[in-house]
Parts: structure tokens; sequence; C-alpha cells
């Protein structure tokens, strides 16, 4: 079911989803109203207006990364949905920690930017929940860093823009693989790569088997994923966005030094 954003609020209506949400975006309109922008697990990203949502009472349950459980009603597929959104779980405790909350508005600004509307991709919504269960478990930024970095690498697969780090794009051995291609994406083995390594991305181990990482590796990862995202996903919306993503690594960069 699609609810477009530009058009009128639907006051009363069948109930269209009842599902829970992680919370995305949240756009004030209207005196005290605000328009809610939520990735479902079956139902993708939906749009719905919450009355009162901008108001004191409500502004806490509508944080970007709090999940909460969404009622959307609506006359016709052509209005904005009425949404009542009940809390299930806050992710307040974030909020107090620069880095964590620098990560949580990133990928809120990703998902909400990237993904269209009312498509399922149960597989991000599982990873983004993943990702927020290591923000709020990991005691230090290196636990929740890599995750973040395998999320921005399922995003470009699962849009279709996958990168091939599965055997090397230039022919050469498939067990060696140390690069990859910034411009097609691909791996590189060590020895195909003989004499262009400066042209190329290190590929760490993190983006093809996940796992533990430390820094060097971290960092790595997150180069290479934030190149193809910036390219592929947020073409013409890069300012604005990438600047949350901006913001995390010099936080991440700050916690190193």
């Amino acid at each position: 079911m699609r609810f477009p954003t530009d058009a009128v609020v639907a006051n009363v209506g069948s109930v269209q989803l009842v599902s829970s949400a992680i919370v995305l975006s949240v756009r004030a309109h209207g005196e005290a109203g605000a328009v809610v922008r939520a990735l479902t697990p079956e139902d993708g990203v939906q749009h719905g207006y919450v009355r009162g949502g901008h108001a004191r009472r409500l502004r806490p349950v509508l944080q970007p990364g709090n999940v909460v459980l969404g009622e959307w009603r609506a006359r016709t597929d052509e209005q904005l949905a009425a949404l009542t959104v009940e809390l299930v779980h806050s992710q307040v405790a974030l909020h107090d920690q620069p880095a964590a909350a620098a990560a949580l508005a990133w990928l809120a600004a990703l998902t909400a930017t990237a993904l269209p509307q009312a498509q399922p991709y149960p597989r991000l919504h599982a990873a983004l929940n993943g990702v927020l269960g290591a923000l709020e478990a990991a005691p230090s930024a290196v636990g929740w860093a890599g995750p973040l970095a395998r999320y921005e690498l399922l995003m470009l697969a699962e849009l279709g823009f996958g990168l091939d780090l599965e055997r090397c794009v230039a022919g050469g051995d498939g067990a060696d693989l140390a690069f990859v291609s910034p411009r097609s994406g691909g791996a590189v083995s060590r020895g195909a790569a003989a004499g262009y390594e400066e042209r190329l991305l290190p590929l760490p181990r993190l983006l093809r088997e996940g796992g533990e990482a430390g820094w060097d590796d971290t960092f790595a990862a997150l180069a290479i994923t934030g190149r193809f995202v910036e390219r592929d996903l947020l073409v013409g919306r890069q300012a604005e966005v990438l600047a949350a993503r901006e913001r995390l690594l010099d936080l991440l960069k700050r916690a190193v030094a």
C-alpha cells in the first residue's frame, strides 16, 4: 500500500496496515502534526501523518531509531495515511553518546533517502535492527562501526548496486583478493593489481567475511562502502545526507586518535 506524502491527510479511514516499524524521519506538518517515515519488516518504508506528532507528548516517541507499533489508516491510496503510534523500544540512551548518536542519524537518513516507498526489504530491516542493537550493546564504537559498514554494503546489494567481492574481476587469483576497483566495485587479486595498487582501494576481510574487525579494517571498509553509497545511492542528494556521514567519520577518527 503506497501513501504519497503530497496528498491530503486522511482523517478517518479503514486500517491499511498494522506493523512494528523503525522510525526514520519526522517532519513537522502544521502547528503540531508530523509526517513520519518508518521502515516496516514486510511492507518497506511507509509514510503517515501523526496528529500531535510534533507536540511535547509524542516528540520523545517519534525519534529516529525508535521502534514503534504503528497503525496506518486511509480512505484511498491517494491520501496520506493517518498514523497512530505506540512506543515499543526507545533509543534515547544513544543520544548521550556523540558517536552513537551520529551513527543513528546517518543510518536513519541513509535509509529514509535511499529506499523507495512501500517496497519490502526484510533483510535491510533485520540488518538495521541488528546495527541498532550493536549500538546499544557495544562498549566502544569499534564494536558497531563494522556492522554499520556491512549495512551499507547490504543496502548497495539490495538496491541493485552490489559489489563483486567473490572473484577477481581482472582474471587473477580469486583466493588472493586484496583490492577493490573504485570504478567497477569488483575485487582485484594481489597479482592482478601489481603496479596499480595506488589506483585501487584496499579490500578488508570485514567486507567479505564479516565478524569482528580492528579500526584499520573498519575504516577501509567504510571508505569502500561510502564511495559507492555516494556514487550510486545518493545521486543529486549528496550534500544534505552525506553531511551526517561526515560527522560520524569525524567522531570515529577522533575516538581512535
